[in-house]
């Protein structure tokens, strides 16, 4: 089997263990707040601050692995996740939550955030790219399944620090099998990345599918592409579309369905459940949506993921109950396909627009949807707080939906960065018509004389 199946499975893994804290917030809030008396706006200033940092980290990060290696990136990223979620074992003040779970969580999650799969995926595949793509995107969505119902019945049976251990175990247990299989580049154990022959790469200058940067600082690197990026219209259609999708899925679903849930009555377990069933099905969309992005355009079905979230958050208010109905699970079912779908083809717009620097576009653009569960997780703290109820941040999000769905359709075909970054080999292509070009003007010029 081709190495490159060996990263990929690493890969997931890894971002896996990394999902554990993903999970911890919408289980753990009424539990801090049951304890510490903490508001609910308080306790969703940490996860806002989690999630800014988890965004804003991803370019940095991505232009880290360039300068540094994979392997060493998410090793370091999981050990942060590991201390991050212990330590509020023995908090006492609110500002200790902002810490751990705010920056220190942050910035773990943010090494291991959507721009790691780019970076993945950008070295160690030509064929499949989309797919595996989805693939990895999903281990999000796995990790959330694995950990949900788990963490909620801990909390429940036990208390939440004991839900807490389990995720920095989590963390932990998923390194050894990072510094055995995850490598850095094909390059580095001497092979081609998976299916580069068959696109016909035939020189071995070509090994390198995506060459590291010219050793520079990594935040130098990052602040660059941003400078180039910020240029382009396509970025910016991007940005404000994918600022929706972290709106309308981290900071309001994954941080406030289970409270949302629990005002109508429902126990949290059963809510937890529920969002698990969210993670199910968000694998097997996210897959298939990779599948499709090798496919069919990715601006079309971006279009048609947004609306479809759009209308599914319209109905949402109107499905709480005291106990699941069938009603329920449809909604569950259509947001669960639709959850990360949007991942794949927006990393395939990214790497079509701006080429070998599109994953540290990819970076940037996820941390716009980062930023946007910040803002809709705090927000929506502050309206449940206020108003008592959920409904207007449902109604709200089921419209800039709307909005998203047109940005992504606005963006023009683009097949390739009009300034790509030079590959290996075409370096090597470019000196042998140098060296032609060259020797034909000197014979003419020998001529002449």
């Amino acid at each position: 089997m081709h190495p490159a199946w060996w990263v990929a499975a690493a890969a997931f893994l890894a971002a896996v263990g990394a999902a554990g804290f993903r999970s911890v917030p919408g289980v753990l809030m009424e539990p801090l707040h049951m304890e510490f008396g903490w508001s609910m706006g308080t306790i969703s200033s940490a996860v806002s601050i989690n999630l800014v940092l988890y965004g804003l980290a991803a370019p940095f990060s991505a232009a880290l692995m360039d300068r540094v290696g994979i392997k060493r990136v998410v090793v370091a990223a999981l050990l942060l996740i590991a201390v991050g979620s212990v330590l509020p074992i023995w908090m006492t003040q609110p500002w200790q939550l902002l810490l751990c779970w705010g920056v220190v969580i942050g910035l773990g999650t943010g090494a291991m955030a959507m721009s790691f799969v780019a970076v993945v995926t950008g070295r160690w595949f030509v064929a499949q790219r989309g797919l595996v793509s989805g693939v990895l995107t999903a281990a999000a969505a796995a990790g959330q399944l694995v950990f949900l119902p788990l963490l909620a019945s801990l909390s429940t049976e036990h208390g939440w620090r004991t839900a807490a251990t389990v995720t920095t175990a989590a963390a932990l247990l998923v390194i050894p099998v990072v510094v055995w299989k995850l490598h850095d580049s094909p390059a580095s154990i001497g092979v081609r990345a998976y299916g580069e022959a068959i696109s016909g790469a035939a020189d071995p200058a070509a090994v390198v599918t995506v060459p590291r940067r010219s050793g520079g600082n990594p935040a130098v690197v990052a602040l660059r592409t941003l400078r180039m990026a910020s240029k382009r219209g396509v970025f910016w259609l991007l940005v404000g579309s994918f600022a929706i999708c972290g709106m309308t899925t981290n900071g309001l679903v994954g941080t406030h369905f289970i409270p949302a849930a629990h005002d109508h009555g429902m126990a949290q377990t059963a809510a937890a459940g529920l969002l698990a069933l969210v993670g199910i099905f968000d694998v097997v969309g996210t897959i298939f949506s990779g599948w499709l992005t090798d496919r069919f355009d990715p601006r079309w079905l971006l279009g048609i993921y947004y609306l479809g979230r759009g209308a599914s958050l319209l109905v949402l208010p109107s499905l709480f109950a005291n106990s699941v109905h069938p009603s329920m699970f449809v909604f569950i079912l259509f947001y669960g396909l639709d959850w990360v779908a949007t991942v794949p083809p927006t990393i395939a717009l990214c790497r079509m627009a701006f080429g070998d620097q599109g994953p540290v576009v990819f970076g940037w653009v996820f941390a716009s949807h980062q930023i946007g569960a910040a803002i809709a997780a705090g927000l929506t703290g502050l309206v449940r707080d206020k108003l008592g109820n959920y409904d207007l941040a449902w109604y709200v999000a089921s419209a800039l939906c709307l909005f998203a769905a047109a940005m992504c359709l606005a963006v023009r075909r683009v097949t390739q960065d009009p300034e790509p970054a030079v590959s290996p080999a075409s370096v090597v292509s470019l000196q042998k018509l140098m060296q032609v070009n060259g020797s034909g003007t000197n014979a003419d010029a020998d001529r002449a004389s």
